[in-house]
């Protein structure tokens, strides 16, 4: 199963913010969508960077002054990405090596979607169900 696999249930919808956008808007975004991290991004949709949740809490550490601060201050600038034909294999091993949970997909230089490890882990579970029951099938069928 690929990227493009999940994407296409999933849809291609990334939540974007520019780069002076303010931490405090930033936190306001998540919890208001229920995500876990943005893409921060120029105006032709290149990506510049990605803010989580644990970047929001390492700058808390810092104080509450922080959320003053704009996203540039605690965005992760060199971003991991993948593209639409990367395989959840590949993914689940960029997320394990990276230790983050977001992954942004790309095609040529532009954004055309996200995953998450929450995604990865469904299609992975479904992929393994649909597999078991095919094996079920078979060995009914001998």
């Amino acid at each position: 199963m690929t990227v493009a696999a999940i994407l296409s249930k999933k849809g291609r919808d990334v939540v974007t913010v520019p780069v002076d956008l303010s931490i405090a808007d930033v936190v306001q975004i998540l919890a208001t969508r229920r995500i876990g991290a943005v893409v921060v991004t120029d105006s032709a949709q290149r990506i510049l960077g990605i803010v989580s949740e644990r970047d929001v809490v390492r700058a808390l550490a810092r104080g509450a002054d922080a959320l003053a601060g704009s996203v540039s201050s605690i965005m992760t600038a060199k971003v991991v990405t993948c593209t639409d034909g990367h395989t959840i294999n590949d993914v689940m091993t960029r997320m394990t090596e990276g230790r983050f949970r977001h992954l942004p997909v790309v095609e040529g230089d532009r954004l055309a979607g996200i995953v998450s490890i929450g995604d990865v882990v469904k299609a992975r579970i479904e992929q393994v169900e649909r597999e078991a029951d095919e094996m079920r099938a078979y060995i009914a069928m001998a």
